[in-house]
C-alpha cells in the first residue's frame, strides 16, 4: 500500500493544485480525470452496506424482506457494469455514476463515493481507491 505521502502527491498531481479540500471544483477536476483514464469495462461493488441495507445488515430487519427489497434496490453486495458519469454533482454524495446491475441488467445512479473496482488488480482499483 502507498504511504500517505504518496498518495497526496498523486491526488495532487490529477488536481492540478496543492489544495486537496474536497470542493466542486476538485470535485469536477478528479471526474473529468476519471472519465479520461478508467479502462472499460469497468466493474464495481460496494464499498460497505448502503444506507437503507444498515436496517437489514447491522440492525433487526428480516432476512427475508432484504431479499425481497434487493431484487429492487441496489445492493453493496451486487456487481455493477459502470456506464457513465452524471453531468451535475450531487450536493451530499458527490460524484454520481450510472451503473446496470450484471444479474439482471437493472439500471440506478449511485454515489461513486460508496463503491470500489470489482477487480482489486485492475488499474480502476487504483483510480478509485
Amino acid at each position: 500500500m502507498r504511504g500517505m505521502d504518496e498518495q497526496d502527491k498523486i491526488i495532487q498531481q490529477i488536481l492540478g493544485c496543492q489544495n486537496m479540500e474536497v470542493s466542486e471544483e476538485t470535485a469536477l477536476r478528479y471526474m473529468d480525470y476519471l472519465k479520461k483514464n478508467l479502462d472499460f469495462p469497468c466493474q464495481l461493488t460496494g464499498i460497505e452496506d448502503f444506507p437503507w441495507e444498515e436496517y437489514y445488515v447491522l440492525g433487526p430487519g428480516s432476512k427475508k424482506e432484504y431479499e425481497e427489497l434487493k431484487k429492487k434496490k441496489p445492493s453493496y453486495t451486487d456487481v455493477y457494469n459502470l456506464v457513465g458519469f452524471e453531468d451535475e454533482l450531487d450536493g451530499n454524495n458527490g460524484i454520481l455514476v450510472k451503473v446496470q446491475r450484471l444479474s439482471d441488467k437493472k439500471s440506478f445512479i449511485l454515489p461513486l463515493e460508496d463503491l470500489k473496482s470489482a477487480d482489486k488488480k485492475s488499474k480502476n482499483y487504483r483510480l478509485l481507491a
